[in-house]
């Protein structure tokens, strides 16, 4: 079950100043280096990563929200006027709230990559039939975040606390970092980033009101060796890292209500940000700015560079949706508890529009020229018109629809959570009724 939007401890929160300013360095906990660490600075030229590239330069890269900001921005992407589905696959069983895994088609376009929450993952070919299926160790609620592809090789952390590298081709294990080389960490719920041989990842640890309860890690690419980190962290967090070339940070959030900035590539730690809720979206970065969902009902722009509040947006219910940004028009686009999608101006916060899709929307937005997909709590994905919030069409699925609405080569890829029955009555069984299922969608 979820925890309750009260849950951050008022311990933490007298460490740290006032809801609403920012913390330095200095009053956010301390650094702890796990080997020599040191980035050449010259080598991140923000030239070279522009809105619409996941990566520089580089045809074998890959991760969640299409990029290092992770805007969920696909500007090459159609969305069809109707869908249908073309083929679907059972793989979550776990009754674990938290947004599922997203597939992810590899840079090549000849495999998508599926978790699930029992702790396989799946390669499938984009027309369904499989490649290849492996069991890990992270029986215990499976994998939550999204693969990283690098050329060849597919990067996932599961709740067993470990990292673990497949190759693409086989799904043979290249590498597993155990978690105890990672302190101990009993969950990897983020979604790894990637940048220069070393991917950057955040690892959950137990007692959440209880420093370290949550770590940043850097581990080389080729080996899982850790290569530093910083435990700061409080509150168990889930989010994936985001960086941003433009202001040279690299920032996140956790069930603490913090936001966490660090300089990027050097991770000197820059600066944190107190909301009075949890923090379980992934943060996008666009235009100098950071999009903080918390689950004190609001949406806040914070500034990059010194992590000021710009802005803040309230709905007056949870805020857990991982937003969507188009860059082009400098639109924000997220979800609430109150069952409505929002089109926030991103310079201002003004609201465009916003539109109701029948359940709480707590996964991610993807954004392309004309639309905007979102999954509901009501157990439909939406695509909405992206000018007026208008909804084009909706698609029914079994369970809620949490993961990302990955389109890719005239097809969308989606997963859903498992279908239950009394998962939030205490006073009856909850009963297991149906796996939440991964689908493909296509045009009709």
């Amino acid at each position: 079950m979820t925890d309750s939007p009260a849950s951050p401890s008022s311990t933490r929160r007298r460490l740290l100043s006032a809801a609403g300013v920012a913390v330095t360095a200095g009053l956010a906990g301390c650094t702890g280096l796990g080997y020599a660490y040191r980035r050449d600075q010259s080598a991140f030229d923000p030239a070279l990563v522009p809105y619409n590239e996941t990566y520089p330069d580089d045809d074998g890269v890959t991760m969640f929200r299409q990029g290092l900001r992770r805007l969920g921005y696909y500007p090459d992407a159609t969305v069809p006027d109707t869908v249908s589905v073309a083929w679907e696959r059972p793989i979550n069983e776990v009754g674990h709230t938290a947004a599922k895994a997203s597939p992810r088609p590899t840079p090549d376009g000849e495999t998508v990559l599926i978790p699930a929450d029992t702790g396989e993952l799946h390669a499938l070919t984009p027309a369904g039939e499989e490649r290849w299926s492996v069991q890990t160790d992270a029986t215990n609620l499976g994998f939550h975040g999204t693969p990283l592809v690098v050329d060849g090789t597919a990067y996932i952390g599961g709740y067993d606390g470990a990292m673990y590298a497949f190759d693409v081709d086989s799904g043979q294990r290249r590498w597993k970092t155990s978690r105890w080389r990672l302190r101990g960490a009993i969950a990897i719920g983020s979604s790894p980033a990637y940048w220069d041989g070393v991917i950057y990842v955040v690892a959950e640890y137990n007692h959440p009101w209880q420093q370290p309860s949550g770590t940043m890690w850097a581990l080389d690419a080729e080996t899982g060796r850790p290569l530093w980190h910083d435990s700061r962290l409080w509150g168990m967090p889930h989010p994936s890292t985001a960086i941003d070339p433009a202001t040279e940070r690299l920032i996140t959030g956790s069930n603490d209500g913090v936001c966490y900035c660090w300089e990027f590539p050097s991770m000197a730690f820059e600066w944190s940000f107190q909301t009075d809720g949890e923090i379980k979206g992934t943060i996008p970065t666009y235009d100098g700015g950071a999009f903080v969902g918390s689950w004190d009902g609001h949406l806040y722009r914070l500034d990059l560079e010194d992590g000021t509040e710009e802005w803040r947006f309230e709905t007056g219910r949870v805020v857990m949706s991982n937003p969507g940004i188009g860059p082009d028009e400098g639109v924000v686009y997220f979800g609430s508890d109150d069952n409505r999608v929002y089109a926030l101006d991103a310079d201002s916060g003004e609201e465009l529009w916003s539109t109701n899709v029948g359940g709480n929307v707590i996964g991610s937005l993807s954004v392309t020229q004309e639309t905007v997909l979102v999954g509901s709590y009501d157990g439909h994905l939406y695509a909405l018109r992206r000018d007026t919030g208008e909804r084009r069409w909706r698609h029914p699925c079994r369970g809620h629809v949490t993961s990302e609405a990955v389109p890719h080569d005239g097809r969308i890829f989606v997963a859903e959570r498992g279908v239950f029955e009394n998962y939030w009555d205490d006073d009856e069984p909850t009963t297991f009724v149906e796996p939440g299922h991964a689908y493909a969608l296509v045009g009709e």
